[in-house]
């Protein structure tokens, strides 16, 4: 094989640690979508402070279970015979809860996603990876370059094989160093016994419920990459695309 035809292959071949690492963190994502759905089904009710519950001002309401919207509560009682202070109410309908197993499953699928996530961070600041192939070169980085490259993509106009184009880039980096450490942090501070531990994750993110609102939207634009991410995947290849991130180039 000569010298250039081994550059060609060094060039277009994902590293087998990318590939594994690719393979579990999607399974992981997907089991966290489904089972994170269920668990807000039980309560689609999100917060912004400290504290939240059916009895008290929601930042909004989700339609996506009998529990949205329900109105099925008796008399409510005070605690203490004072203006605002808590109350306790009866629900006066069954309610949806599947509580049990979708935390057992959001609970590890995450542990799936955070050391696979952490063995790829490492791999990828010791190999180069993210130096060599994610990180935009010197003058590669404008506005105005970002926009002409997702107009290309638009356009079906990628950028060369093998090579990750600017807007590529900017949302991988994007989604390893800002997407999913807030996804993980959040979910720590929603932990009892994590936020006990290190209270700082409450300050940082205004609050427990402050925290699962943001995870809530984090999430939201995850899952908003993978769509997007699925479609350019079939609009430029999918058997191709798909064999060059398992067994092939």
């Amino acid at each position: 094989m000569s010298a250039s035809q081994t550059t060609h292959s060094e060039t277009f071949r994902h590293k087998g640690w990318v590939k594994s690492a690719h393979f579990v963190i999607t399974f992981a994502f997907l089991a966290l979508l489904v089972s994170g759905y269920v668990i807000l089904m039980s309560h689609p009710r999100l917060y912004w402070g400290k504290a939240g519950n059916d009895l008290t001002p929601a930042l909004f309401e989700l339609p996506i279970s009998k529990n949205y919207h329900h109105g099925g509560w008796a008399k409510a009682i005070p605690f203490k015979n004072l203006k605002g202070s808590q109350v306790s109410a009866a629900r006066t309908f069954d309610i949806f809860n599947e509580n049990g197993w979708g935390r057992s499953t959001h609970f590890l699928a995450a542990w799936f996603l955070i050391i696979t996530g952490l063995l790829y961070l490492l791999a990828g600041i010791f190999s180069g990876h993210f130096r060599r192939d994610l990180a935009p070169g010197r003058g590669e980085f404008s506005l105005k370059m970002l926009w002409r490259d997702l107009v290309a993509h638009f356009r079906k106009q990628s950028s060369a094989p093998g090579k990750y184009g600017l807007l590529q880039k900017v949302t991988y980096l994007s989604v390893i160093f800002f997407l999913f450490p807030v996804v993980i942090l959040t979910g720590f501070a929603m932990s009892p016994a994590i936020a006990a531990n290190y209270p700082f994750l409450l300050i940082i993110f205004f609050g427990h419920q402050s925290a699962r609102t943001i995870h809530f939207f984090a999430a939201v634009l995850l899952l908003l990459f993978l769509l997007v991410h699925v479609v350019m995947v079939i609009r430029t290849g999918f058997k191709r695309n798909l064999w060059a991130i398992t067994f092939g180039k």
